[in-house]
C-alpha cells in the first residue's frame, strides 16, 4: 500500500467512523521472518484474524478499541497499545517463550501425517459429516438473505484524479475501507435477495422461492443478476472439491486433504459453551487450487463451527487476486450444526501484485428460520415460474426492512442512492453503453426498439467471396419479449454479391415453451464443417470466414435455405421440435462442384440440389439451468450434458425435390470434473443416411483448415477428406487446470495449464452412393480402420493464449494421401479464470 492511501486512509477514517477503530501490519519474529496463521485480536473482544502468509493482517470495527493482542504458538503474547483510532503499518515482533525453547512448533514447512492430532480430528469429521446439518432430516426449510456488492478498490488520488471519473466525482463520497485486506474500495453495485428455501433429502429435490430481487443503479436488469448468480453458485466445504469461477478447489475438509494441505492443531476453547479445537491449514505445495486458513470443530460431533478460507496467492486462477471465506454455523442442539453465515470476497485483477487495482466482489448470505421433517407432495418441487414477475423486483422499503437478516451500513444505503444519481450522468451512461456493446455484440437503439449487430460479424473472408462485409440487427423491447425479428445483408468484393437472412420467432404458450419460427437465408457457407446440422436458420459456421488457413477454402456451398418449424418443452430441459425446410445447393466456386448424375447409365449431371426436408428432433440439457420468460432465454451454467437426437427425412414428392431418403443422427456431450485433475469433456457423435444422395447431402467429417483450436473438428484433415453416409465420432479434450505443470519447478510460477485431446471417427459410404457422384471429388471414408489424431497443447500462456500441438494418426500413405497433413499448430485466445 503506497503513500497516497495511507493519506487517504487517515482522511477516511476521520470522515467515516468517529467511533470505529482500524489497523494494520506485519507481524515478525525475533529474526525478522514474518510469522503465519498469527492470532490478532482487540483486547476484551471476540473479534479476531489471523496474519497471512507474509505476516501482513488487517481488521476493524465499529467499537473503539485501545489495546490490540498478538499470540501464536511458542510465542510471548504482545499487547500493542492503540494510540489512535487508524493505526497503519505497525511493525510487531513477537518473542519466543524461554519456557519453551527446547520444544518450539513452528507453523511452517511439510507437517507430519502421522501423529499428527489435526489430522486424527480430520479423520473424525469425515466419518461423522453426512449426520451433520440439512442431511440429517428427510425435509428441511429455511428463509435466505443475499447481498452481493460490486467495488472499486485500491482508490488513490491518481484515480480520482483521472478523465475517466471527470464529471462523477461526487461517486468518491461513498468510499469505504476493507475489513478483511485493509484497502479503499468504491461500491458501484449492490444486489439484494430474499427468497424461501425448501428440500427432500428422501427424494433429492430442491426449491427456491424469490420473495424479492433490489438492486442498484441498473433496475430488474436480468442479465447482471444472472452474471451475479452464476459467479457465485453455492457450495458445501465437506465436499471434497469447492467450484468457484469454474475451478474445481479442494476443501481443507476434503478427504484428499491430508495430501494436499499441512494440517497443525493450534488452539481449543469454548465457542457458544461448545467445547472446540482450532486447527490451521495450508498448502504442502504453491501453484495449486487450494486454501489456507483455520477451523474450529466441536469436540463431539466433530461439526465445523467456524471456518476461514483464503486462496493462496499462488493457486491457479486467473483475474482473481484474492478469495476468502468466512462460514459461521449455530448450534441447533447437542448434535446438529447448521450454518447461518456465509461471507465470500474476491479481488478481480489484471494481476496479484499488491498495489494493482482492481474490482471487489463480496457476497453475505444469512440464514434463519429452520424448520425440518415437513413433507410437501412432490409436485411441488416440479412447480416452474412461468412468468416475469416485476413485483418481485419493486418491493418497497417496508419489505426489505422485514426480511433483511441484517441492516445495511450506512455507507451502503448510500450506495443506492449514489448509483440512482450515476446512472443519470451522460459520461457514465456512456461508459454502461460501451460495456453493454462489448458483453452483448449488440449496439442498443432504445427509441426504436433494435438493436444493431452482432458487431463481431461484421467483417469476414474467404476464397469466394474476399473481403465480406456484414450488417444486421434484431428487434428489441426488453429482454422478455415474446417475440423478436432478426435478419442481416452482406456483400463480398471478390464474387460482388449481395447475401440476406431474415427469421422471426414468437412464443405462444409460456407453460410449455411452444414457440414457432421460421426464416430464409441466402448466404456462401462451408457446410462440411459440422456433422450435426443447425436448427438456427442464420446460424453460418466459423469455417465459412477465415483470413488465413492451412489451405485454400474454396469449397463453399451457395445455399438458399428456408426453414419453419415448431418446437415446444414439454418438461424441464427436454425440447421437442418438427421442422419443414427447403434448401438449393450449388457450388459457390469454380474449383469446387457438387455434381451428380441423373441416370443409371451416368451421361447426364446437375450441378444444383434442389431438396425439401421434415426433420423430427429431441433434445436433452439435464441440469441446466436458465432465465428469463421470454422466447429467447439465456443459460447460467455450462456443466451440463447435451443429448441431441434427430429423424430426418428427405421427400422429392414435395416441391419437386431431387431425392427421397431418410437420415438418423444422434449426438452426446458431457463435461466431466474430475476434482483437482482438471475438466474433462467428451462428445460422442453418430449418424446413418439411408438412401441415394449427392455430395451436398452428404455427412461430410468435419475438417479445420484455420489455424484455430475448434472442439468438435479434426484439425488435420481438410475439407472434405473425408465423405460418409454414415459415421461415428469420438471427440475427448481434458484441460488439467495447471496440475501437471505445478509440480515442474522451473514453470510452476508462469501458471501454465496443460491440455490432451484425442479424437477418432469411422465410417463409410455406399456403393451406390460413390455412383451418383459426378463431383470430381474422389470419395474417401475411414472404413478399414478408425482414423485418428491427438494433440498435446499449453494453455493460460499470458492468462489469454492457448497453442495445441496437433498429431495425425494414421491415413498417411503418400499415394493414396498424397495431401495429409501429419502435424499441425493450432491456437485459440479467450478470458478465462
Amino acid at each position: 500500500m503506497n503513500s497516497k492511501l495511507f493519506i487517504l486512509l487517515f482522511f477516511l477514517g476521520s470522515l467515516y467512523g468517529i467511533a470505529q477503530t482500524k489497523v494494520s501490519g506485519v507481524v515478525f519474529d525475533e529474526f525478522d521472518q514474518p510469522i503465519s496463521f498469527a492470532n490478532i485480536v482487540f483486547k476484551g473482544s471476540s473479534i479476531g484474524v489471523i496474519t497471512n502468509e507474509e505476516g501482513r493482517f488487517y481488521m476493524e470495527d465499529d467499537d473503539t478499541w485501545d489495546t490490540l493482542l498478538v499470540s501464536f504458538i511458542s510465542y510471548q503474547t504482545e499487547e500493542i497499545q492503540l494510540e489512535k483510532k487508524v493505526n497503519y503499518d505497525l511493525k510487531i515482533i513477537l518473542k519466543e517463550e524461554v519456557s519453551t525453547l527446547d520444544e518450539v512448533v513452528i507453523v511452517s514447512g511439510k507437517q507430519p501425517k502421522k501423529n499428527n492430532p489435526a489430522i486424527d480430528i480430520l479423520r473424525k469429521i469425515w466419518a461423522n459429516k453426512r449426520s451433520n446439518g440439512l442431511k440429517k432430516y428427510k425435509q428441511y426449510q429455511y428463509d435466505k438473505y443475499e447481498k452481493v456488492e460490486f467495488d472499486l478498490n485500491t482508490i488513490d488520488s491518481s484515480l480520482m484524479e483521472s478523465k475517466l471519473f471527470r464529471g462523477m466525482e461526487f461517486v468518491f463520497e461513498q468510499i469505504d475501507t476493507s475489513n478483511v485486506t485493509g484497502k479503499t474500495y468504491l461500491p458501484m453495485f449492490i444486489n439484494e435477495s430474499s427468497s424461501e428455501v425448501y428440500g427432500d433429502n428422501v427424494i433429492n429435490a430442491k426449491r427456491d422461492i424469490l420473495k424479492g430481487n433490489k438492486n442498484s443503479g441498473f433496475s430488474n436488469n436480468q442479465i447482471i443478476i444472472d452474471f451475479v448468480d452464476d459467479l457465485y453458485s453455492d457450495y458445501d466445504v465437506y465436499d471434497n472439491y469447492l467450484k468457484f469461477f469454474d475451478k474445481s478447489f479442494t476443501s481443507p475438509i476434503s478427504r484428499t486433504g491430508i495430501q494436499t494441505y499441512n494440517y497443525v492443531l493450534a488452539d481449543s476453547s469454548f465457542i457458544d459453551n461448545k467445547w472446540c479445537y482450532n486447527i490451521i491449514y495450508y498448502p504442502r505445495r504453491k501453484n495449486e487450487l487450494t486454501f489456507k486458513g483455520d477451523f474450529w470443530v466441536a469436540d463431539t460431533t466433530f461439526a465445523i463451527k467456524e471456518i476461514n478460507m483464503q486462496a493462496s496467492k499462488s493457486a491457479n486462477i486467473n483475474w482473481v487476486k484474492e478469495i476468502y471465506i468466512e462460514q459461521e454455523f449455530e448450534v441447533l442442539n447437542d448434535s446438529v450444526f447448521l450454518i447461518k453465515r456465509d461471507y465470500f470476497m474476491s479481488d478481480f485483477a489484471f494481476n496479484k501484485k499488491e498495489q494493482s487495482k482492481g474490482i471487489y466482489g463480496k457476497r453475505t448470505t444469512l440464514y434463519d428460520n429452520y424448520k425440518f421433517d415437513i413433507e410437501k407432495d412432490p409436485k411441488f418441487y416440479k412447480e416452474k415460474v412461468y412468468s416475469f414477475d416485476q413485483d418481485l423486483y419493486n418491493q418497497d422499503d417496508s419489505f426489505w426492512e422485514q426480511n433483511r437478516m441484517e441492516q445495511l451500513s450506512k455507507d451502503e444505503k448510500g450506495v443506492y442512492v449514489m448509483l440512482d444519481s450515476l446512472k443519470n450522468t451522460p459520461k457514465f451512461q456512456r461508459l454502461y453503453n460501451l460495456g453493454t456493446i462489448l458483453a452483448s455484440g449488440y449496439v442498443e437503439f432504445p427509441s426504436i426498439n433494435f438493436d444493431y449487430g452482432p458487431i463481431f460479424s461484421t467483417f469476414g473472408f474467404n476464397a469466394v467471396e474476399g473481403l465480406r462485409l456484414r450488417a444486421g440487427g434484431r428487434t428489441y423491447f426488453g429482454q422478455n419479449d415474446l417475440w423478436r425479428l432478426e435478419g442481416f445483408t452482406a456483400y463480398g468484393f471478390r464474387d460482388n454479391k449481395f447475401k440476406y437472412g431474415l427469421s422471426g420467432k414468437w412464443l405462444l404458450d409460456k407453460r410449455s415453451r411452444l414457440i414457432i419460427s421460421g426464416g430464409n437465408r441466402r448466404d456462401v457457407e462451408q457446410i462440411g464443417a459440422s456433422l450435426t446440422t443447425s436448427t438456427d436458420v442464420l446460424g453460418r459456421s466459423l469455417a465459412s470466414s477465415a483470413v488465413v488457413g492451412t489451405g485454400i477454402n474454396d469449397k463453399l456451398t451457395n445455399i438458399n435455405l428456408s426453414i419453419l418449424s415448431i418446437e415446444a418443452e414439454p418438461f424441464r430441459n427436454f425440447i421437442t421440435r418438427l421442422s419443414g425446410s427447403y434448401r438449393t445447393l450449388e457450388s459457390a466456386s469454380n474449383t469446387f462442384s457438387l455434381d451428380y448424375y441423373t441416370d443409371a447409365t451416368q451421361t447426364t449431371t446437375k450441378s444444383e440440389v434442389k431438396q425439401y426436408e421434415t426433420a423430427v428432433s429431441m433434445s436433452y440439457f439435464p441440469n441446466r439451468e436458465m432465465t428469463g420468460f421470454g422466447v429467447e432465454r439465456r443459460t447460467k451454467n455450462d456443466d451440463f450434458a447435451r443429448l441431441f437426437a434427430q429423424v430426418t427425412v428427405g421427400d422429392k414428392s414435395i416441391l419437386n425435390s431431387d431425392f427421397d431418403y431418410t437420415k438418423l443422427q444422434f449426438s452426446y456431450t458431457q463435461p466431466w470434473s474430475v476434482g483437482g485433475f482438471g475438466r474433462l469433456y467428451t462428445t460422442i457423435e453418430a449418424g446413418k443416411t439411408f438412401g441415394e444422395v449427392p455430395l451436398g447431402l452428404l455427412s461430410v467429417v468435419p475438417g479445420n483448415q484455420s489455424y484455430f483450436s475448434i472442439y468438435n473438428t479434426f484439425s488435420n484433415l481438410d475439407f472434405y477428406e473425408f465423405v460418409t453416409d454414415e459415421y461415428a465420432t469420438l471427440h475427448i479434450e481434458h484441460n488439467f487446470n495447471g496440475r501437471l505443470f505445478s509440480r515442474i519447478p522451473f514453470l510452476k510460477k508462469y501458471n501454465l495449464r496443460a491440455i490432451v485431446g484425442a479424437r477418432g471417427v469411422i465410417g463409410d459410404i455406399s456403393q451406390d452412393n460413390r455412383d451418383l457422384n459426378a463431383s470430381g471429388l474422389i470419395y474417401r471414408a475411414p472404413s478399414k480402420e478408425a482414423y485418428y489424431e491427438y494433440s498435446v497443447g499449453v494453455g493460460n500462456i499470458f492468462k489469454v493464449f492457448r497453442i495445441d500441438f496437433n498429431f495425425r494418426g494414421n491415413y498417411l500413405n503418400p499415394i493414396t494421401n498424397p495431401d495429409a497433413r501429419k502435424f499441425g499448430v493450432t491456437g485459440s485466445f479467450g478470458f478465462y479464470f
